[in-house]
């Protein structure tokens, strides 16, 4: 059985069940190297300003070890803070067949990069796009940098349209690439949690008829939730409401701005047990993202899994992919209010309509889960040897 070595930062709940995943289904054999160490358990979310501890197992169903950062400020925000001199070592007395590294931005993933780079096949997940990159001398400079970077690549996981772009951009070529495509548990928000939807509906003081606008994410300039607030408070409907979702250093600004509007409501940060209920009270989704960096929008995913239209920026990496115009949401030119305030207009007007793209959502995303993701890892390990042979 091949074997394969999977470098990344710390226990993610987006890929913790895809490693859980490969392990359980046996058609290869992994071991998850962590390179943030054991301290990431109990991380500091800048983004949500709080110690963020995720109520779903994370280190369960398969084999990992934890790896010594020896950063002197350790975390995945800068290339100084996971720096790992007996990564390499690990990997190796593992014997592994091919190495799978998450993002190469720390200066302990490049050095694996570099290492492995002709004696294993090294495979690469990244979701960078090319949506924040503008023209001129800076980004050509950027991309000859990126091409030395690619060239330690043998093969690279894209997560859609855009990242595909951006890895043919900085030189890889169709050969290369693997569709693995950004996912959620689905199952975890299909499942019908309708006695507590009307019990969150009813806390907020809403009717039947009421339509419930859902921002969830982390108040940061990057998500741009001041530019739902001003396009929500343009639109003069009673019957329209607006949930923010989530906590960070834009909190106190958007409750100041929404102190006299009774139709605007806030919830803190809520956990990933929590979290679907949430969505599936809600009547329509909108990721209003102005960058740089929202390479994908997972939230997005969530949204759509639960049943629910979405709403987002053309700056959301995942809307070419999963948001089709009148179908299943819009997607509306990144920091205008004046698109912002026409779609909201146009995908309030009816709530039964919304309900029929919700649909449409969920049908979607069905696609885009754990499995294709897990294939697509075995098939390049297993391929990538047939070939040689």
């Amino acid at each position: 059985m091949k074997r394969l070595a999977i470098v990344t930062t710390h226990p993610i709940q987006y890929y913790a069940p895809v490693f859980k995943l490969l392990h359980k289904r046996g058609r290869i054999s992994i071991k998850v190297f962590y390179t943030w160490g054991e301290a990431a358990l109990q991380k500091y979310d800048p983004g949500f300003q709080k110690h963020i501890q995720w109520d779903v197992p994370l280190l369960d169903g398969y084999p990992y070890e934890w790896v010594l950062n020896t950063a002197a400020n350790k975390g995945s925000h800068h290339f100084k803070g996971i720096v790992t001199p007996g990564l390499n070592q690990q990997i190796e007395d593992w014997k592994p067949d091919a190495v799978l590294i998450f993002g190469w931005a720390y200066k302990g993933h490049l050095s694996a990069m570099r290492y492995f780079k002709g004696k294993l096949p090294v495979f690469f997940r990244g979701d960078s796009t090319m949506l924040d990159m503008g023209p001129g001398v800076r980004s050509a400079i950027k991309n000859v940098f990126l091409r030395w970077i690619y060239r330690k690549v043998d093969y690279a996981f894209y997560v859609g349209a855009n990242n595909k772009a951006y890895f043919k951009t900085v030189g890889l070529i169709d050969s290369q690439l693997i569709f693995a495509p950004h996912a959620v548990d689905n199952a975890r928000f299909y499942i019908s949690r309708n006695q507590e939807v009307l019990a969150l509906r009813d806390s907020l003081s809403l009717k039947p008829d009421d339509i419930l606008l859902l921002f969830a994410g982390k108040f940061e300039a990057k998500k741009n939730p001041h530019l739902l607030l001003e396009s929500f408070k343009k639109i003069k409907k009673p019957n329209l409401h607006l949930l923010f979702v989530g906590n960070g250093e834009l909190e106190r600004g958007l409750k100041n701005a929404a102190a006299i509007e009774s139709r605007i409501h806030f919830m803190d940060f809520m956990n990933q047990s929590e979290i679907p209920v949430v969505y599936q009270a809600a009547d329509l989704f909108c990721m209003p993202s102005a960058g740089p960096g929202e390479t994908w929008g997972l939230a997005v995913n969530e949204a759509m899994a639960a049943a629910k239209p979405v709403l987002v920026s053309n700056k959301v990496g995942c809307a070419v992919d999963l948001v089709r115009y009148n179908i299943n949401g819009e997607i509306f030119k990144s920091q205008s209010v004046e698109a912002l305030t026409d779609a909201l207009l146009r995908l309030t007007s009816d709530k039964d309509s919304l309900a029929q793209m919700g649909a449409q959502s969920k049908k979607i995303i069905q696609p885009w889960n754990f499995i294709s993701i897990a294939e697509a890892i075995e098939e390049t390990l297993i391929q990538s040897y047939a070939d040689e042979s």
